[in-house]
């Protein structure tokens, strides 16, 4: 990490319009403190459409989100698409639910307001790893497909859904009744069909159950690390039909799944379904401001 101090073009203050409904005492301190040490413009945005406009019309200034982790994934996002990640350093003061700052946390972020916005003013810059995927979304820190079960469904019961419900109802006992049901699902309907290759390599394919996968970013400025968790019927391509399963890893600039429609977390949010996506590993893309 580089000495930073205060930027000679000032501060962009964004505070995410959801940071200053839920704690605006937080919000408030960290004005005061980052507006004592610095040229500050605070900007205050209603929505994520005036978010964008106003980090778009930062000039010269260092963008300090105020927020949770989302509203750091947005701003590293917009700034990504305009290519313009390497301008100058991030600085992000986390105010949200402790739930809501994991991100932040890992990344080094001080998640006291006052710590985080002291670390603004006088901290050093690390440079940081991204991952990119093929519809130019970002990932800061990690990313997972995690099992079927474990997937959150859409809130509120609908009349189509409790008719689904009701005809799997109906339908399961004929099917454990006709002998033991399909042979190509062989217990493992509630597994990923997916392929998942790191460089080329292959790691799973679509015959066999994955139960999750996972890519994260690391610290030591390497390749990302690729980590996937298969069901039933042994190690990807072996053959074997046991029924235990197992851990493949692996380190990849690279990584592609795809087959059936899968959804998957990307730091904070869910994303999909698609059925297939790439990520690439972009190293030193961009530089957050961290205590020194």
């Amino acid at each position: 990490m580089s000495h930073a101090g205060a930027p000679v073009g000032g501060l962009l203050v964004l505070v995410d319009p959801v940071a200053r409904r839920l704690d605006g005492e937080s919000v408030r301190i960290a004005k005061d403190v980052l507006s004592a040490g610095a040229a500050a413009k605070i900007c205050l945005p209603d929505s994520q459409e005036e978010f964008a406009r106003a980090l778009a019309r930062r000039g010269h200034r260092q963008p300090v989100i105020v927020g949770d982790d989302r509203a750091l994934v947005r701003a590293v996002g917009l700034l990504y698409r305009e290519r313009a990640l390497g301008e100058g350093a991030l600085a992000l003061v986390p105010v949200g639910p402790v739930g809501s700052l994991g991100l932040a946390g890992s990344l080094g972020v001080p998640l006291s307001a006052v710590s985080a916005a002291r670390a603004v003013l006088d901290g050093a810059v690390r440079t940081c790893d991204l991952l990119v995927d093929d519809s130019d979304g970002v990932v800061l820190g990690a990313l997972r497909i995690p099992p079927v079960r474990g997937i959150p469904r859409p809130a509120g019961p609908s009349v189509w859904s409790a008719y689904r419900s009701l005809v799997r109802t109906l339908v399961r006992p004929v099917v454990a009744a006709g002998g033991g049901g399909s042979g190509g699902a062989g217990g493992n309907e509630g597994y990923h069909r997916l392929r998942v290759e790191a460089d080329g390599v292959l790691l799973a394919d679509v015959d066999q159950p994955v139960e999750d996968v996972s890519v994260r970013t690391c610290d030591d400025g390497g390749p990302a690390e690729v980590v996937v968790r298969t069901g039933g019927g042994g190690p990807a391509g072996s053959g074997s039909g046991s029924g235990s399963g197992s851990t493949v890893t692996a380190r990849a600039m690279t990584v592609t799944v795809s087959g059936a429609d899968f959804r998957y977390r990307a730091d904070a949010a869910m994303t999909g379904p698609v059925r297939r996506r790439t990520w690439t590993l972009r190293p030193g893309a961009w530089t957050l401001t961290l205590p020194r």
